[in-house]
């Protein structure tokens, strides 16, 4: 159902295609409410974007750089911060100026991770609503389960402060600097000051929002967040509109359905030595194998058992395999889940091990491999666990559940109900100001 009212809404998010595809589902369910969108997203994406009739606002940097830095971090969470802070801030200033000319006549800005404080603040100081949509739960303190940057620290006090310092590093750290880029380049519309969105203490301003975009079934809403904070279900881009090769479908046609194989963004020195290890895994335990080399660039001549390809949309693929090995990015994540496959992550850094342990917490995967563990052995042994029919079954309703989610539809019922609440309470103030 379209809404009462439209809105002019900018989206500002950064990192690889798994950190996109999720706003560009969001941009899409917007403007079939009746919402003009524009999406500020790193320029390599110009074309996906545009592809699926959303406004694009390129930004400056590469992402694969990004990737490459946090890979070399591993699972350090201050290593990952210090790696991306220098080149952060050395994009900023390009980055931001795109960014905050994009704000610009919006009536509510919607931002991601990287943009948590600076999208805030530049709404806030533009007495704009926002809304934080995030990937994997972030700055969202619960005794329920530790923050995605640390996750064996069992649940209770210690996971709660995990949450507490993890925002600090992000704050302090991101932060640090802030006042001299801002000196420096004064021609761009930074915010004068930056504010933290999620602070209790604020009236008369409402709290803003913050949607996790992850299903319930991977990781329910903990009873001790507060009111603010939501869970909706993850955001699923419809691209019906994909045509496979020849090639690729005369594979999956030639033979029993294979493994997809698919790190994704990941950017690591080993990836020829990571390749080469799955294919004896795959070899040992008799599997036909789909490798996606995504930004890897390893790639090899098909055979009968294995084909290459950069990349294919997860929703296509992963319903034509049987099992999928894969990084344990939220996005990869997501697919393999809604497929209602088994699947085994091997985690390089960040939110990864986080996104691993909850797979196989849900038992719809084996236990996560760390990948500077990783061997031909314990993959064999993780297909021997993945493919048992506790595992599969278990998958296969996982499966369906997702499937009858639409984090979408829920988030932007949300985002709707606060803008207006918001502004009631702003008409509220100036009312009483008088």
């Amino acid at each position: 159902m379209a809404a009462q009212f439209f809105m002019k809404i900018t989206i500002l998010t950064y990192g690889s295609r798994g950190d996109i595809q999720p706003f560009v589902a969001l941009a899409q369910g917007l403007q079939q409410n009746g919402h003009i969108v524009k999406l500020a997203a790193p320029h390599r994406f110009d074309e996906f974007v545009a592809s699926h009739g959303i406004s694009f606002v390129p930004l400056a940097g590469d992402p694969e750089e990004i990737s490459r830095l946090i890979n070399d971090a591993g699972t350090n969470p201050i290593r990952v911060v210090t790696s991306m802070r220098n080149y952060i801030f050395s994009i900023a200033p390009q980055v931001s100026s795109a960014a905050f000319l994009a704000c610009k006549n919006a009536d509510l800005i919607i931002h991601s991770f990287l943009f948590t404080v600076g999208g805030h603040s530049w709404a806030r100081e533009h007495n704009l609503p926002d809304v934080s949509v995030q990937t994997f739960p972030m700055f969202a303190p619960t005794r329920a389960f530790p923050n995605v940057s640390v996750p064996n620290i069992p649940p209770g006090l210690l996971s709660y402060l995990s949450h507490w310092f993890a925002a600090q590093i992000f704050w302090h750290g991101g932060n640090a600097g802030y006042g001299t880029v801002r000196r420096a380049n004064p021609e761009i519309d930074f915010p004068k000051k930056l504010y933290w969105p999620f602070d209790k203490t604020r009236p008369p301003h409402l709290r803003t929002p913050l949607l996790g975009a992850y299903s319930p079934v991977i990781l329910p809403r903990p009873s001790d967040w507060d009111a603010n904070i939501h869970v909706t279900g993850y955001f699923f881009l419809n691209e019906e509109t994909y045509q496979a090769s020849h090639e690729l479908l005369a594979f999956l046609a030639n033979g029993k359905p294979p493994v997809c194989i698919s790190f994704g963004s990941m950017v690591n020195r080993k990836a020829e030595y990571i390749d080469q290890i799955v294919r004896e895994a795959l070899r040992r335990t008799d599997n036909r194998g789909i490798i996606l080399s995504g930004w890897s660039g390893v790639k090899r001549q098909a055979s009968d058992d294995l084909f290459y390809l950069e990349s294919a949309p997860h929703d296509w693929l992963l319903s034509k395999c049987k099992l999928v090995i894969h990084h344990g990015g939220a996005g990869t994540t997501s697919a393999g889940l809604r497929a209602g496959i088994p699947a085994i992550v091997i985690p390089f850094t960040a939110d990864q091990p986080f996104w691993g342990n909850r797979v196989h917490a849900i038992g719809a995967g084996s236990k996560p491999i760390l990948v500077k563990n990783i061997s031909v052995e314990k993959i064999i042994q993780a297909i021997a666990e993945a493919e048992s029919n506790a595992v599969r079954e278990r998958a296969q309703v996982i499966g369906q559940r997702i499937r009858s989610e639409d984090g979408v539809v829920v988030a932007i019922k949300l985002i709707e109900s606060y803008v207006v609440e918001f502004q009631s309470n702003a008409a509220s103030v100036i009312h009483k100001q008088i």
